[in-house]
């Protein structure tokens, strides 16, 4: 598996030291892109084949960024709006763009300049499409003007450098666990068989991901800290293949040993997994008596272990009639057994569970204040607020000084209007802000309030009569034929400013009504509770449960409607007696149509009817909103008087909340990530892939498919196959794979058939060495495709090119 350290490559110095006969080999792999020269054992420069293009912060300015980069450069560039772009499709190159800027930075790190003048082999997967190879030899030939390249299967030309090594023979299977696809190629002869290779779009991506999303949905707190670089340096330590999937998913079941208490062995729910049958149904007739292979006796192996428990059962009964004690002895020996396999299970569950400690910084603890300490603070607090006090009584104070003063100027104004002639009194008022007598009277009494408001007097209802009403607006009275036109205006006006200035006043009354109100029940409360407490308090919270009740019971009705309450059934019983009338009223108006003269409209009466239709009337809100006025009073003198008062809406139990987490500091636990079963969960998508929800083959079954896929072959050379199967790939590092696939082809393959699988001997370079050495030998240059003939005869001879790797 590829490492994701964060190290650029270097620029290398010696690329004009190199003829332009040696080739430049190119392993294109999905997670990294490695080139390097002919002839060498390691590539010179190897970087993730990703690009992202960020902007600059300062200038503003798109750069493209080729592979992993330094996270100190990224206070430079705004990396929110970009992510990390691949030019591969499940293994296939499509995204020709990105291509361009990653072979770039490869030329430019190999050394290269501008135009690259070495013959090139590029690795590319088994049954490349045509579009691909054709478009990836467009961008080397007319872009680079490379004189000639050649393709080839990263799979095969591992399998052959291990077959120098001695590691597997020339006839065998090639199981390739790419970054985003997995191959299995049959190779005959040393030449890959393509029309029996098998694919699916699993491969080390998946794990990584699927790694990812568990761990960030098992700690939604962390994922700033899951990234998919952490996920994948997790896999690469911790993960592992199961060879029986089921089996070790048993172990980290919670079971109890209460489990079998009451003499009585109950069996664990195993829900958590899913087991499938690995012989390939998808290719056999259903209906169909087939064997693949194996013995006959092997399928009548549940047939005769049915018999052999059937006779278990009938001498079972045979010795409980001599020995009754026997049923009691075999229950408690099976009950000590489930015990002693709980407790194995459980501590091999410990013992495979790993763990990731993230950073995390106790909380300071300080020391707890002395006596001093506690006097100096709450005399400091005292000081401070005697402080805040005398600046509010500052204020106060020249608050009212104004006040006086302008109400003084007022009564001046008024008494000096009193004073002159009626001819005087518009000078006098064109020096001021006033146009009217009577605007001066009412800014006189807003400001006698508002000092008697300032100094903490009752506030007294303002009092308007008709007659100085009439006086304001003395156009309200005159009939309408003694007025003329724009008298008639200016009586509309004035009735409208009358009618609003009556409105106030009312509302300004019932205000000072309801205060009044308020202050006599809290003085009527005040005496009940002096003269008995602890009754008083009951009976307040009794006074606060009931409304409580009513006003959650008459909001569910609203909400859901008259549900569970009478007792019946059905949407008729579900309605109030108000949106029975609504529903009647509105079938009434859909349906009574065409039924003679249409009066509707010439009574005031009848537009009444949008409002009986409203949904608004189903319900009494003057008594609800009453209800919900005297709830808050009730919970405002609870909350003042008994300190032990929690009102309902603030009752919210730890369950609900996600974030009850936060109301207690957080501990060294709350920052570890327990890796269990997510250790063998994840690798499994490699032969399960319908666990993340790819409904293809697993490892397993592809290379069942595979070998059934070669009918020209005789089985004697099927056997050689199966002795040499190579596991190759960034997949193939994790531990457990190669027995996992092993039990899972031997269940494919006849009964005592010879199977032998290797790893290869870096399964991640091990490509690039291969045709390393490929591009190295002679005869490569026959195996190329040169300009002139791409030129000539263009995409058809690539339709037809495939190069011979026993050269």
């Amino acid at each position: 598996m590829p490492s994701y350290s964060i190290t650029r490559p270097s620029r290398q110095e010696d690329y004009a030291r190199f003829s332009p006969n040696t080739p430049i080999v190119i392993d294109n792999g999905g997670s990294s892109f490695r080139i390097g020269w002919a002839g060498e054992s390691d590539p010179r420069v190897t970087f993730r084949n990703v690009v992202q293009r960020p902007r600059h912060k300062a200038t503003g300015e798109t750069v493209t960024i080729v592979g992993d980069h330094d996270p100190s450069l990224m206070k430079y560039f705004d990396c929110t709006r970009t992510s990390f772009r691949s030019p591969f499709d499940n293994n296939v190159v499509y995204q020709f763009e990105i291509m361009e800027y990653v072979l770039d930075y490869g030329f430019e790190r190999l050394g290269a300049n501008l135009q690259v003048d070495h013959p090139i082999l590029m690795t590319e997967c088994i049954c490349n499409p045509l579009s691909s190879r054709s478009k990836m030899a467009e961008l080397l030939f007319e872009t680079y003007g490379v004189p000639s390249i050649a393709f080839g299967v990263d799979a095969v030309f591992s399998y052959k450098l291990n077959r120098q090594f001695g590691r597997c023979n020339e006839d065998g299977l090639a199981i390739c666990s790419g970054f985003s696809a997995s191959h299995v190629i049959p190779i005959v002869k040393g030449e890959p068989v393509t029309e029996a290779c098998c694919r699916t779009n699993i491969g080390g991506y998946h794990v990584t991901n699927y790694l990812k999303q568990l761990l960030s949905l098992k700690y939604p707190y962390h994922m700033s800290s899951i990234t998919w670089e952490k996920a994948e340096e997790l896999k690469m330590e911790h993960c592992y293949v199961a060879t029986d999937f089921a089996s070790e998913l048993q172990l980290f079941q919670r079971t109890e040993p209460s489990s079998v208490a009451d003499g009585r062995v109950r069996r664990p729910p195993v829900a958590s997994f899913r087991c499938r049958f690995l012989p390939l149904s998808r290719e056999r007739t259903i209906g169909s008596f087939a064997t693949d292979g194996r013995p006959l006796e092997l399928l009548l192996l549940p047939l005769l272990l049915f018999a052999a428990f059937t006779a278990a059962v009938r001498s079972f009964r045979h010795c409980h009639c001599c020995c009754p004690q026997l049923p009691s002895l075999l229950l408690q020996s099976s009950t000590t057994s489930v015990d002693a396999a709980v407790i194995k299970g459980n501590e091999e569950a410990k013992e495979k569970t790993r763990c990731w400690q993230l950073p995390w910084v106790p909380p300071t603890q300080g020391d707890v204040p002395s006596e001093e300490e506690l006097a100096r603070r709450a005399a400091l607090k005292e000081k401070q607020g005697q402080r805040l006090r005398d600046m509010a009584a500052a204020r106060k104070s020249i608050r009212i000084t104004e006040l006086e003063n302008e109400l003084t100027g007022l009564e001046d104004l008024l008494q000096q209007l009193d004073e002159v002639e009626e001819p005087e009194v518009s000078s006098i008022l064109s020096g001021t802000k006033f146009f009217s007598r009577q605007e001066i009277e009412s800014a006189t009494l807003r400001v006698a309030q508002s000092l008697r408001k300032a100094k903490g007097e009752p506030s007294e209802p303002e009092e308007k009569n008709d007659s100085s009403l009439s006086e304001k607006y003395p156009l309200v009275s005159v009939p309408d034929e003694l007025l003329s036109p724009e008298q008639l205006k200016e009586k509309k006006r004035q009735i409208f400013l009358k009618t609003t200035s009556e409105g106030r006043l009312l509302a300004k009354r019932k205000r000072f009504e309801e205060e009044s109100l308020r202050e006599k029940q809290n003085q009527l409360d005040e005496e009940k509770r002096l003269e008995n407490p602890e009754l008083y308090l009951e009976q307040l919270h009794d006074r606060y449960r009931e409304l409580s009740e009513k006003v959650e019971l008459r909001k569910r009705v609203k909400t859901n409607g008259n549900q569970n309450l009478s007792g019946g059934v059905g949407r008729g019983e579900r309605l109030s007696a108000a949106q029975k009338e609504r529903m009647r009223l509105l079938t009434s108006a859909a349906f009574d149509r065409g039924k003679g003269e249409d009066t509707f409209g010439a009574r005031d009466e009848d537009w009444q009817l949008y409002k009986l239709m409203s949904k608004d009337n189903d319900d009494d809100d003057n008594g609800q909103d009453e209800d919900e006025a005297e709830l808050a009073r009730v919970t405002s003198r609870l909350q003042d008087i008994d300190p032990n008062f929690v009102p309902k809406s603030d009752l919210v139990p730890p369950q609900a909340t996600p974030e009850f987490s936060k109301f207690r500091p957080q501990s060294l636990e709350d920052f570890k990530i327990v890796l269990g079963v997510e250790r063998f969960r994840c690798p499994e998508v490699l032969f399960q892939p319908n666990m993340i929800g790819i409904d293809q083959a697993g490892l397993d079954e592809m290379a069942g498919i595979s070998l059934r896929r070669l009918d020209r072959v005789d089985d004697p050379i099927k056997d050689d196959i199966t002795k040499s199967i190579l596991v190759t790939g960034g997949s193939a590092l994790l531990p457990g794979l190669l027995p996992r696939l092993e039990a899972g082809i031997r269940q494919i393959r006849p009964y005592l058939s010879p199977l032998t699988i290797v790893r290869a001997c870096d399964p991640i370079l091990d490509a690039w060495r291969g045709a390393a050495i490929y591009a190295n030998s002679p005869q490569f240059s026959l195996q190329t495709l040169s300009i002139q003939d791409y030129y000539e005869k263009g995409e058809s001879l690539l339709s037809q090119y495939q190069i011979k790797y026993t050269i």
